[in-house]
């Protein structure tokens, strides 16, 4: 028995990973590692400064990484991932320029 689990888990993978490769995986997965580079931005301006902040780049890789997420989405035709990813996208661009509007501000 748990040779057949072996075998099926061990199928199952390589048709996820090997079988179904074609460049819209590869967009997908560049898309979630500019997506995730945002948490690591994150992270590491916060250990600079010792306390939670949000650096621009973080909206930047958000935007990125959501917008091509997004756009692979629409293409594998998954409504639950389209909406996700769209209303991401949008609330991303707000805060960005709420931030720009805000430096914009401070500068003047």
């Amino acid at each position: 028995m748990l040779v057949d689990l072996s075998r099926a888990v061990g199928a199952y993978l390589m048709d996820v990973f090997v079988t179904k490769l074609d460049w819209w995986v590869l967009l997908g997965f560049v898309a979630q590692g500019l997506f995730t580079m945002r948490f690591l931005v994150q992270w590491i301006a916060s250990e600079r400064a010792g306390r939670s902040i949000i650096p621009l780049g973080f909206w930047y890789f958000s935007i990125a990484g959501g917008a091509l997420l997004l756009a692979y989405a629409l293409y594998r035709k998954d409504p639950v991932f389209i909406a996700g990813q769209a209303f991401g996208v949008f609330v991303y661009l707000r805060n960005l320029y709420f931030v720009l509007r805000e430096r914009r501000t401070a500068t003047a």
